[in-house]
């Protein structure tokens, strides 16, 4: 068994995990992909030369390098079924939270709301790639990852043309209070999830890693459409709560072009 350790300086999500785990898919030689996501590296090991893996990981474009290859006596690799129970914990947690913050963000009237029910459904669709088409064929992952793609880009673009229509049309202010109130459980919620990741004993594998800084990010936001609830208030005006679901809009798009790429 050889082990081939590779530089991707454009890897910095589970997006690019994935989309390099469907490109090596289908080679017969590789027994293992062990991924480094916040020092971007990629360790392959496999059996015979590299040559077909480095062609396959530099053709992402995703800015690969081979750094070094040496024997290992490494053969056996184990699923952490712990750290799966974990994720899915995740993902349980934000797809009820985008059904919650739709829900109440429709009834509100808050883009806000809405926008961030989007971003957790994106998180969503990120780890359920991972997690349902374990085990699959490569064409089960692209369409899984087409469909979450393109249904993402949908209800965003439908998100922008509601905020388009608010910002010129005479519309009620919404509720500030249900989406201060909805963004702190949302708070909370996250605060959940990131202590969940914190007590993994595999929380320095790049898989919890990555799910952190997701997370993370999903904290900032939730601080946003919270302070954007308090403007709202403050100032009489609805402008605070569509500024923060177009900036959240354009987020969720720019995740939407990313699982994109994974059905390519």
């Amino acid at each position: 068994m050889n082990k081939t350790i590779f530089e991707i300086t454009k890897m910095d999500c589970p997006s690019e995990e994935n989309l390099i785990r469907m490109k090596l898919d289908g080679i017969s030689s590789v027994a293992n992909l062990d991924f480094d996501i916040p020092n971007r590296k990629l360790t392959v090991f496999h059996s015979g030369e590299i040559d077909q893996i480095e062609k396959s990981v530099i053709e992402l474009n995703l800015g690969g390098k081979k750094i070094s290859t040496e024997q290992t006596d490494q053969t056996e690799f184990k699923e952490n079924e712990n750290q799966k129970k974990l994720l899915w914990s995740v993902l349980a947690i934000n797809f009820a939270f985008f059904i919650i913050e739709m829900t109440t963000g429709i009834i509100s009237k808050s883009m806000g709301l809405v926008a961030d029910s989007l971003d957790m459904l994106a998180d969503s669709f990120v780890y359920g790639i991972s997690l349902f088409a374990v085990g699959g064929t490569l064409i089960k992952k692209k369409r899984i990852a087409k469909l979450a793609g393109y249904f993402q880009i949908t209800l965003a673009i439908i998100g922008f043309v509601e905020v388009l229509r608010r910002f010129f049309g005479d519309e009620k202010l919404p509720d500030f209070s249900t989406m201060i109130i909805v963004s702190i459980f949302a708070l909370i919620a996250n605060g959940i999830c990131l202590y969940i990741l914190q007590k993994s004993k595999s929380k320095e594998e790049a898989h919890m890693k990555a799910s952190m800084i997701f997370t993370s990010n999903d904290v900032i936001i939730n601080l946003g459409v919270i302070i954007a609830g308090i403007l709202v208030n403050s100032l009489g005006s609805s402008k605070p709560d569509l500024i923060i679901g177009t900036i959240v809009f354009a987020l969720v798009i720019q995740g939407a072009f990313r699982i994109l790429k994974l059905s390519k």
